[in-house]
C-alpha cells in the first residue's frame, strides 16, 4: 500500500540522521584511540630520538610491539580514510581522503618493510600522528555540519499520527499508514488535517499558513480542497480522503527538499580543490623522485625512503585543520551573534550572494495580525466584547487592540460560532455579529444592520524596515515572495521599498521563483520561515531561517536567526568575508609549507649534504599546523 512506502522512507530518513550521529561520535573515539597509541610509538621513533634525545626501553622484540600498535593505528583509526578514498576514486573525485589514504598506506608500507627487514628506519610515529590529527580536524568539521536529513524528520512530523474514519453513524481512530483513498474522516476543530482530501459536510476556517504561506485562515465549504498538515479551525468537517501516501502535497515537498538537498552536497569545498592538487603532486613528484634515484644508483632502499618522505610531506597535517578550524571558530563567532551555522557550506558562499529573496509572513510582517484601522472605538468595542473568548487569530487581534485602547468590554451572552463567517453574541441586549460578508474586511453589524468595517492585516516588524535598509546599502539586489494577494504584496513592497516582489506563489512554485533567479545568474539567499519555504530554503544557494518559525524550515536552512531578527542578516555576509580570508591564509601557510619541503624531501639538494629525513619532515609539519592554529584562533578578535 502506498502509504505504507511513505512511513518507510520516513524511518530510512531518520536511521540515516542516527547514522551520521554514529559517524561523528565514531571519529572522536577513533581520534581517542590513535592519541593514546601514538604515545608509546613516539618513544620508538627517530624523531624521539634525533629531536628529544629520548628513548623507549629497548628488549625483546620490541620492534614487533611497534608493529603491532601501528597496524592497529593504521587498520581501525585508519580505515574511515581509506574507505572514503576509496569512494573519492569511485566517483573520480580524488581529494584530502586520498592525499591521507596514500600518505598513511605509503607509511604503513615502507615501516613494515622496514621492521621486518631489520632496516628500522620506520615511520609509525609520522603515520600515528597523521592518523590522529585527521581524525580531529574531521570531527571538528563534521560537528560544524550537520545531518541534512532533519528536514525530511520534520516534514513528517506535521501529519497527525492517527485518523478518525467515519464508519456507518459511528467514527473509529486507525493509524494514519492505515488510511484509504476514499475514507471519510471526521477533522474536530483545531485538529490537523490527516492527509489531501475534499470536504462533503461542514465549513471552517482552515489555517494553511505553515504549507501555503497565505496569511488569513482560508475559509472552506463543502467541496473546497484541503492539504494534509493544515490545521482546522472551530468547525467540524468530514473530508473525502483523495490522496495518501507519496501524492499528497506534504510528500511533495518532502521530495522537493531531499532533490535539492541531494543536488547541494556534492559542491566541492576549498580544502578539497586543495587536496586534489596536491595528490597530484604527491603522486606525481613522489612517482619521479623514486625513478630519478633509481636512475641514479641509489638503490631501491634510498629510492622508496625518497619517495615515502615526498608522499608524507605532501599530506598536510595543517590542512587537515587549516579550514576546520576556522569554521569551528567562526561557528563560535556566528553563535555569538545570533546566527547559528548549520551548514558550513552556506557560511562559505554567503559572500558570493547577490540577491535575497524574502518570504513575507513572519518574515518581514509579524505573522499575526494588527488592526489597520476601525470606523470607531465603539465599534471596536462591541467586537472585542464579541471576540473575548475567541482562539481564532483575528478575533485575538481585536481584543487585543481594544485592550491596547483601553476600552472597556462588556460581559456577552449567548455566544455563537457561525462556520467559517465569524462570530456572534449578545451585547447589551443586542445582537453583534462579527465576521466576513464576503468582501476583505471584517464587518461589524448590531441587530443585522452594519455599523462598521475593521480593517485587519500582517503587520510590517519595525526591524525589517532597519535591515532592508541596512542590505540595501551593500548593493544587493532584494526581492520579496508572497502566498498573499498582489494588493497585500504591494502593500507591503512599497512600505519597506522593494522592487521586485512575486505575489499569489503557491508554495510548491516557490522554489521556481528562486530557480528563475538563479537562471539569471544570480546567487540567491532565500530568508522564511514556513514549511512552505522548506524547498525554497533548500534550492537556494543559502537557506536562512527565521529563528521562531517552523522546524522544517529551520531543518532546511543553512543559517538561522536565533533571535528571528532580519538585522542579523548582514553579520552573515560580513562573517562570510573574514572567514574565507581566513581559510586562504590557512590554506597559503599550509600548502606553502609543502612547496618548499617536497623538493628537500625528494633530495634535490642532497649533493649538498641537505636531505630532509621524515623524523625533521614531521618536525617542520608540526610547526605549520601550530601555526594554522594560531592563525585561526585570530579571527576570535575580529567584530562583525
Amino acid at each position: 500500500m502506498e502509504h505504507d512506502h511513505s512511513h518507510h522512507k520516513h524511518s530510512q530518513y531518520i536511521e540515516h540522521d542516527k547514522h551520521t550521529g554514529h559517524h561523528t561520535a565514531d571519529f572522536l573515539k577513533k581520534f581517542w584511540i590513535s592519541l593514546v597509541l601514538s604515545v608509546p610509538i613516539f618513544f620508538y621513533s627517530e624523531m624521539a630520538k634525533e629531536v628529544f634525545n629520548i628513548r623507549g626501553p629497548e628488549f625483546t622484540g620490541w620492534p614487533y610491539l611497534l608493529l603491532l600498535l601501528g597496524s592497529a593505528v593504521y587498520f581501525y583509526c585508519g580505515w574511515v580514510f581509506l574507505q572514503s578514498a576509496y569512494r573519492e576514486l569511485k566517483a573520480r573525485l580524488p581529494g584530502m581522503m586520498t592525499l591521507i589514504a596514500i600518505a598513511i598506506t605509503a607509511a604503513y608500507a615502507y615501516s613494515v618493510w622496514s621492521i621486518l627487514s631489520g632496516h628500522m628506519h620506520d615511520l609509525m610515529f609520522e603515520l600515528a600522528s597523521l592518523i590522529t590529527i585527521m581524525l580531529l580536524g574531521h570531527w571538528i568539521e563534521m560537528r560544524s555540519v550537520a545531518g541534512a536529513q532533519g528536514a525530511l524528520k520534520e516534514l513528517s512530523k506535521l501529519l497527525p499520527d492517527q485518523a478518525e474514519v467515519v464508519r456507518g453513524d459511528k467514527t473509529e481512530t486507525i493509524a494514519l499508514s492505515s488510511l484509504k483513498v476514499g475514507d471519510v474522516v471526521l477533522i474536530r476543530p483545531g485538529s490537523k488535517v490527516p492527509a489531501d482530501g475534499k470536504i462533503i459536510y461542514g465549513q471552517s476556517d482552515v489555517n494553511e499558513s505553515i504549507l501555503t504561506g497565505e496569511s488569513k485562515p482560508v475559509h472552506k465549504i463543502e467541496d473546497s480542497e484541503v492539504i494534509a498538515g493544515s490545521v482546522n479551525g472551530d468547525g467540524s468537517l468530514k473530508v473525502e480522503i483523495g490522496t495518501i501516501g507519496e501524492k499528497t502535497f506534504l510528500a511533495g515537498v518532502m521530495r522537493l527538499v531531499a532533490e535539492a538537498q541531494a543536488s547541494k552536497s556534492r559542491l566541492q569545498i576549498l580544502s578539497d580543490q586543495a587536496a586534489f592538487y596536491l595528490t597530484i603532486i604527491a603522486v606525481v613528484g613522489g612517482g619521479i623522485t623514486f625513478v630519478a634515484w633509481l636512475l641514479a644508483n641509489a638503490g631501491i632502499v634510498t629510492a622508496t625512503e625518497r619517495l615515502v618522505a615526498v608522499l608524507i610531506i605532501t599530506c598536510p597535517h595543517a590542512l587537515g585543520l587549516a579550514v576546520p578550524l576556522v569554521a569551528a571558530i567562526s561557528t563560535t563567532m556566528a553563535a555569538r551573534n545570533g546566527l547559528l551555522i548549520r551548514q558550513r557550506i552556506a557560511l562559505e558562499n554567503a559572500r558570493k550572494i547577490d540577491t535575497i529573496l524574502f518570504d513575507k509572513t513572519g518574515t518581514l510582517t509579524k505573522g499575526e495580525f494588527s488592526i489597520m484601522s476601525v470606523t470607531s472605538d465603539d465599534v471596536l468595542a462591541l467586537a472585542a466584547a464579541v471576540e473575548q473568548h475567541s482562539q481564532h487569530p483575528i478575533g485575538k487581534a481585536i481584543f487585543a487592540e481594544a485592550r491596547t485602547r483601553k476600552l472597556s468590554i462588556a460581559p456577552i451572552k449567548n455566544f455563537t460560532n457561525v462556520p467559517g463567517q465569524g462570530a456572534q453574541a449578545e451585547v447589551n441586549n443586542s445582537t453583534i455579529f462579527v465576521g466576513h460578508r464576503g468582501g476583505e474586511n471584517i464587518v461589524v453589524e448590531k441587530d443585522k444592520q452594519q455599523i462598521g468595517t475593521i480593517e485587519v492585516a500582517d503587520a510590517i516588524r519595525p526591524e525589517a524596515i532597519e535591515a532592508i535598509a541596512a542590505l540595501k546599502k551593500t548593493r544587493l539586489h532584494i526581492a520579496m515572495i508572497t502566498g498573499d494577494s498582489k494588493e497585500v504584496a504591494q502593500d507591503v513592497a512599497q512600505q519597506l521599498g522593494i522592487k521586485e516582489y512575486f505575489a499569489r506563489v503557491r508554495p510548491e512554485e516557490k522554489s521556481e521563483k528562486v530557480k528563475l533567479l538563479q537562471s539569471r545568474g544570480k546567487k540567491v539567499a532565500m530568508v522564511g520561515d514556513g514549511v512552505n519555504d522548506a524547498p525554497a530554503l533548500t534550492q537556494a544557494d543559502i537557506g536562512i531561517a527565521i529563528g521562531a518559525g517552523t522546524n522544517v524550515a529551520i531543518e532546511s536552512a543553512g543559517i538561522i536567526l536565533v533571535r528571528s531578527d532580519p538585522r542579523d542578516i548582514p553579520k552573515i555576509f560580513n562573517l562570510s568575508r573574514l572567514t574565507y580570508n581566513k581559510m586562504i591564509q590557512n590554506l597559503f601557510w599550509a600548502t606553502g609549507y609543502n612547496v618548499v619541503a617536497i623538493p628537500l624531501a625528494a633530495g634535490m639538494l642532497a649533493s649538498r649534504g641537505i636531505v630532509l629525513q621524515p623524523a625533521l619532515a614531521a618536525v617542520f609539519m608540526s610547526a605549520s599546523t601550530v601555526i594554522v592554529a594560531f592563525n585561526a584562533l585570530l579571527l576570535r578578535r575580529k567584530v562583525l
